[in-house]
């Protein structure tokens, strides 16, 4: 039904959008796609890197001019064109997901589910009908406010006439304009804002307010399954697991806990994102097998730092990121290079060594400074007390709250690390090591 001057008013149109965007990976980033009978991706999220690219793109377009299936290019706008192989970047990075549709007619399929979906996976949608459109049709399409997200023109020649608007509504930055009330941190978004908090803070129930995370962390265990250990120091290495999982507090707003096991080969036993109470972890850990092979010390830390703290295994932004690494002899491959990734990405690595547990290798896996993070133990009888050497250094002397949060969430985290091995043996360990929080 869209005659083939109309379609290049569309285009016009688009071109016309771009003009005032900043089309940039690591700005904004457009896809576009045409629907008739079927849905045609043209372009996607991180097909062009440039404005002229994108313009380009769309000039040579060619008319589908076939039926209106709008329910089904709502669905794949969710389900392929927002996702992050598309070019979408990760949700946890809080960058608007804005989804324009422009139609002429009836949809032949239904609208109202698919796009209530679309807007509950957090895709704003602006609705814009040219001509005879139902518009019952677009409200159903378009985000609330409607008035701010649903728009009808009588004809393609008024289409240009939504360009300051959508100029407006896309660009302003009511965070600057307005008194937001934000705790800490307001980001502007198309037509709205939200308040975010600073890393150590979570946002409370009423979007607006932050509160200190006390002690919540992502927290990522790296044991050791080689030969040497055994299946009898196997289970009490699994005891001590779930010791200091029972001194957190595990729950979907609290602290979360992964696994993985290494030996010749790396095995993620649970993700972050897996469980959200202690007694399934438990359960968990106490279901584990063992592997019983080499010892891949260094494959282990890669596998901890590219995967079990990303996203799609249920890290959070904004959250501490701990990893206790667990091992009992010489690594057969390199510790350094993935351990001092890991720390650079801002992951604060605990190194657990018993019996045969290399020094230097410790030192390398543990954070800086390396001694302060270190742990290590005669034997398995001696996994000890370190309750009168686990000491934390003063933070600062007038810190900001931020600082504040970070140091009490470390000091917690030492203080359940240091009652978990009192309660699990009474000798003395051999190595002597004082925790720092570093601000």
């Amino acid at each position: 039904s869209v005659r083939p001057s109309d379609y290049e008013k569309v285009k016009i149109f688009v071109t016309n959008l771009l003009a005032f965007l900043d089309v940039r990976p690591e700005a904004t980033r457009v896809g576009l796609l045409q629907y008739g009978s079927v849905v045609q991706n043209e372009f996607s999220l991180n097909t062009y890197s440039s404005k002229a690219d994108v313009e380009r793109a769309v000039k040579a377009m060619d008319h589908l001019a076939t039926g209106t299936m709008t329910g089904l290019a709502i669905q794949y706008t969710m389900e392929t064109a927002f996702t992050e192989p598309e070019g979408a970047r990760p949700a946890d990075m809080h960058i608007p997901r804005i989804a324009m549709i422009v139609t002429d007619g009836r949809p032949q399929d239904t609208v109202e589910e698919v796009a209530a979906q679309a807007r509950q996976a957090g895709i704003q949608i602006f609705a814009i009908g040219v001509g005879r459109v139902d518009m019952n049709t677009l409200r159903a399409i378009g985000s609330e406010p409607h008035s701010e997200h649903v728009y009808l023109v009588a004809n393609f020649s008024q289409i240009e006439t939504l360009t300051s608007i959508f100029q407006s509504n896309l660009c302003t930055d009511l965070c600057s304009v307005m008194d937001h009330q934000c705790d800490h941190l307001c980001v502007s978004t198309p037509a709205s804002y939200m308040c975010r908090c600073r890393k150590g803070y979570t946002l409370n129930s009423d979007g607006k307010t932050c509160q200190c995370s006390d002690g919540v962390m992502d927290l990522v265990f790296v044991i050791d399954g080689s030969k040497s250990l055994g299946p009898a120091n196997f289970e009490l290495v699994k005891q001590f697991v779930n010791g200091i999982v029972d001194s957190l507090d595990v729950s979907g707003t609290g602290t979360h806990v992964g696994l993985l096991q290494y030996s010749t080969k790396v095995r993620t036993e649970f993700t972050l994102g897996q469980y959200t109470s202690g007694p399934d972890i438990n359960r968990a850990v106490s279901r584990m097998q063992y592997m019983g092979r080499g010892s891949m010390t260094g494959a282990a830390l890669r596998h901890m730092f590219e995967y079990s703290f990303s996203a799609k295994e249920g890290a959070r932004p904004d959250m501490p990121r701990v990893s206790i690494v667990f091992t009992d002899g010489r690594s057969q491959d390199d510790v350094s290079k993935w351990a001092t990734k890991a720390k650079d990405a801002g992951i604060t690595i605990y190194a657990f060594g018993v019996g045969k547990a290399i020094e230097e290798e410790l030192r390398e896996i543990a954070s800086e400074p390396d001694d302060k993070h270190l742990y290590y133990a005669e034997d398995f009888s001696n996994m000890g007390e370190i309750t009168d050497k686990l000491k934390s250094r003063i933070c600062k002397e007038k810190p900001s709250p931020q600082e504040m949060c970070k140091c009490e969430n470390v000091m917690l985290f030492q203080r359940q690390v240091n009652e978990l091995l009192r309660r699990l043996t009474q000798n003395n360990i051999l190595y002597s090591p004082v925790v720092v929080c570093i601000l």
